[in-house]
């Protein structure tokens, strides 16, 4: 007989230990159930988990869930970088929010982590000039999550946005990896311009509550922004900014502002 080889199943540690969780969690409050097995134990691996979520999420009168949720698998499915974005993501939640104790979080009720996937979404829509849905997405995240976000902008990976409250990021906005934001940032314009108008974020910059980043300005990797800041200028690198508007206050404090989430002017600050 000739001999055939078992079919092996891809081992995946994140989401095996995501239904771990999600098996405690229904053991510790079983009133939970259907609300876990519905958005994780259902699904076979994280990205049937995050389109059911997203779905749920958006679904509207106007829009089905079965509808957001295909369109969802379809951008997962062209797309696995969305993926990758998605499950780096949750790995800088889990980092740097000492709120966050399990993978499980974010995915269940993490606002911030959730609108993170939803315009990523919305933002694959924009790039395969599917504009109409695209722009469709983006109010609903901003109806559901208090995010606005254009599709058009663009954001990279290991993003922790907490709280998510009042987040404003325009069109032409660029944002590196590992950058953490808190509530009521503003990635916005100083007018009406139509060309490249908002600001281009470094990788690990960290911005504070309340900041506004306004025009078509740079702030250099691994930076600070202070809570309450306006910034009208470039930034260099590695330099903490604060005030309105915004001065350079000191030296950024470490090599990774936005890992350890150190918001305290000091000395070195």
């Amino acid at each position: 007989m000739p001999h055939t080889q078992a079919k092996l199943t891809p081992v995946d540690p994140v989401w095996d230990r995501i239904t771990q969780e999600a098996r405690d969690a229904v053991a510790d409050e079983p009133l939970m159930g259907g609300l876990i097995h519905a958005c994780i134990l259902h699904h076979k691996n994280i990205e049937r988990a995050l389109s059911y979520r997203i779905a749920a999420k958006l679904a509207s009168n106007e829009m089905s869930m079965v509808v957001v949720r295909e369109i969802v698998e379809d951008a997962y499915a062209q797309s696995p970088e969305l993926v990758e974005a998605a499950r780096a993501d949750l790995a800088a939640v889990f980092e740097r929010d000492p709120a966050c104790h399990r993978l499980l979080q974010p995915i269940l009720y993490f606002k911030g982590y959730q609108a993170m996937q939803c315009y990523r979404v919305s933002h694959w829509l924009w790039t395969q000039k599917k504009w109409d849905l695209a722009y469709f997405f983006q109010m609903r995240i901003s109806e559901i999550f208090g995010v606005d976000i254009h599709p058009a902008a663009r954001i990279g990976k290991g993003i922790m946005i907490d709280h998510a409250h009042s987040i404003v990021i325009g069109e032409t906005a660029v944002v590196g990896d590992n950058v953490s934001m808190l509530h009521s940032v503003t990635l916005g314009g100083t007018g009406k311009e139509e060309e490249d108008r908002h600001p281009k974020i470094g990788n690990g910059v960290l911005i504070g509550a309340g900041a506004k980043v306004l025009g078509n300005l740079t702030i250099g990797h691994c930076s600070r922004i202070a809570a309450g800041s306006v910034v009208l200028e470039d930034v260099p690198e590695c330099k903490t900014v604060a005030g309105i508007p915004a001065r350079i206050v000191g030296e950024a404090g470490c090599d990774q502002p936005s890992v350890s989430m150190n918001h305290m002017l000091g000395k070195d600050s």
